[in-house]
């Protein structure tokens, strides 16, 4: 089971979110915050593997927030809820240490999946999240097929391109014609050349280096 707080200012999408996380049988709602410090504080008391967190709140931000979770160090991790696809607050949340970042408007398994890959240690990022990210470098222009920055062998610079898209390792695996485990084997060698430890980390660094683009 896993066990997850939710934090939105507004009451009928706190309802809602409620109501579908449980309809499922391995999603269970241990707290729900009004706002950011509602939210620090049922982390706190519940320790749940997931805080599902809305950005603009009254007392006290999303951001904060999640850099308070954050720094706590109790082991739950911050899955951004929102409205707002502008990179601004995209890095304000990922740099406060939120591990995925989806939209409102997503349909209801998106967010469901996305709970739940939070949970395995993935980082889901909304597609239109990871495109503002590769927005904001000027002059952006795709890596050619063949080519492998820092080492990256053809493959990983490929399931790096999926992962900016916001594909899960299902997904990935799917659109590549191989097997999860593989695509996580991939992703391990891929983080180990390139210096980071998970999947947003990951995003902003093929952000960084113009590895962008759909792939073939």
């Amino acid at each position: 089971m896993i066990r997850v707080v939710l934090a939105d200012d507004h009451a009928v999408v706190r309802r809602g979110l409620t109501g579908l996380l449980e309809s499922t049988d391995d999603l269970e709602v241990v707290g729900v915050a009004r706002d950011g410090s509602e939210a620090v504080d049922l982390v706190l008391e519940h320790r749940p593997d997931v805080a599902v967190m809305d950005l603009q709140m009254p007392v006290l931000d999303g951001v904060e927030a999640t850099r308070a979770i954050v720094a706590a160090a109790t082991g739950t991790e911050v899955l951004v809820l929102t409205s707002f696809s502008d990179h601004a607050r995209i890095d304000a949340a990922l740099g406060a240490g939120a591990v995925g970042y989806l939209l409102k408007d997503a349909e209801p398994e998106v967010l469901l999946d996305g709970i739940r890959a939070v949970a395995r240690g993935e980082s889901p990022l909304d597609p239109r999240a990871a495109r503002r990210l590769l927005t904001r470098a000027a002059g952006s222009r795709e890596t050619s097929a063949g080519a492998a920055p820092a080492g990256l062998s053809p493959r990983e610079a490929e399931v790096l391109r999926l992962v900016v898209e916001g594909l899960l390792n299902k997904q990935i695996a799917q659109r590549l014609g191989i097997t999860e485990r593989t695509v996580k084997a991939h992703l391990t060698s891929a983080y180990q050349r390139i210096g980071v430890a998970d999947r947003t980390q990951a995003a902003l660094w093929a952000q960084r280096h113009d590895l962008g683009g759909r792939t073939p």
